[in-house]
């Protein structure tokens, strides 16, 4: 629940108390339990410590940077609400110090992941007994992953994928990671696990893991492939069917990359506030906002044909990034996208890029 909560404080949404909700999230990361211990105690679990090491390893480091977000918003609004009111006091400094605290010491353990990367293969690797375990096979499907293998899990580091790039050796090597990732014709092997379906090379669209790496191109400087992959999911793996799904809904989120995806874009890292861009699926789309305002996404020409986005504009005014934030949202507006059946690499000067 940590990253739920810390995107709807990202996103000033109101009715629950923020400092409770924070200490809850603290209290669960400085807990022993799944593999906690050896977390905290070394930087990454090891397969002697739990099972699905890697796993709970990379989403245990995200997690910690979502309560660093929540640390850092806490100091902010409580530094607004002094210069606000004119009203410092001792209480007030102490907490503003100890959530600053908090946020540099959760977000050096938002870190760890790089302490699963293997420089000489370029995955995420399972270790055990203090180095990495061996023979490695990075489609194997083992108890070191949560329904997923090193392929799928070496792209989850939502909260810093600019160092997940530099770790690759850089925006090209990382986009040719993912071209490896999308295209390879390795098959699965190790244990049977049903709910990895919906392959396209070793990314599996069914799985909900999976769900963010399609828009990763966006951050090497590469969006036509985004959109190119974004509007293949949509076409092949959605069906008017009883069984229209590729998976498992798992709690609604194969619709909610749908819906998302479908505007043109999505949220690769909840707690940001940004969602990047991939490709419009209908004509128009409306958001009615909870504020009473309007978010209106226009594709002209938009068809299966014309995936690939051409230029954007935001209120009638050239829009070069690949991205666009919560706020501006909000804001209510006009997105408007020209859509055209070639690849372009002009249409965005700006990426979005890990804070």
């Amino acid at each position: 629940a940590v990253s739920v909560i810390a995107d709807a404080m990202a996103k000033g949404i109101r009715g629950f108390d923020y400092e409770k909700a924070y200490a809850a999230a603290k209290h669960s990361a400085e807990l022993d339990h799944y593999g906690l211990a050896a977390y905290k105690r070394r930087g990454y679990i090891s397969m002697e410590d739990e099972n699905e090491s890697v796993s709970k390893t990379l989403e245990y480091a995200y997690d910690d940077w979502c309560i660093a977000q929540m640390a850092g918003k806490l100091a902010e609004m409580l530094e607004a609400e002094i210069r606000r009111t004119n009203i410092e006091t001792g209480e007030k400094e102490e907490a503003i110090q100890k959530y600053i605290q908090d946020y540099y010491a959760f977000s050096s353990r938002a870190r760890y992941f790089e302490n699963l990367f293997d420089s000489s293969t370029g995955f995420m690797r399972p270790k055990k007994n203090g180095g990495f375990i061996s023979p490695f096979a990075p489609n194997e499907v083992t108890f070191n992953y949560t329904e997923g293998n090193a392929w799928v899990y070496t792209f989850f580091v939502p909260q810093d994928i600019t160092r997940l790039m530099d770790l690759m050796g850089g925006r090209e090597k990382f986009a040719a990671k993912l071209d490896e990732l999308f295209t390879t014709t390795e098959k699965l092997a190790g244990r049977e696990q049903p709910d990895i379906t919906g392959l396209i090379g070793q990314y599996a669209h069914g799985n909900e893991p999976s769900h963010h790496i399609a828009y990763l191109y966006d951050y090497a400087g590469q969006p036509w492939k985004t959109q190119k992959l974004v509007r293949k999911i949509m076409d092949e793996f959605y069906k008017p069917e009883p069984d229209g799904l590729i998976g498992n809904e798992g709690c609604g989120q194969m619709s909610a990359w749908y819906i998302l995806s479908a505007s043109g874009f999505y949220e690769v890292t909840p707690g940001s506030g940004i969602y990047t861009f991939g490709t419009p699926l209908f004509p128009e789309m409306k958001y009615r906002l909870e504020n009473g305002k309007t978010f209106t996404i226009r594709a002209k020409n938009v068809s299966s044909a014309n995936k690939y986005i051409l230029n954007a504009k935001l209120n009638g005014a050239p829009y070069k990034k690949a991205f666009i934030t919560h706020e501006d949202l909000m804001k209510g507006g006009v997105l408007e996208f020209a859509m055209i059946d070639q690849p372009v690499n002009t249409a965005f000067m700006e990426f979005p890029v890990s804070s």
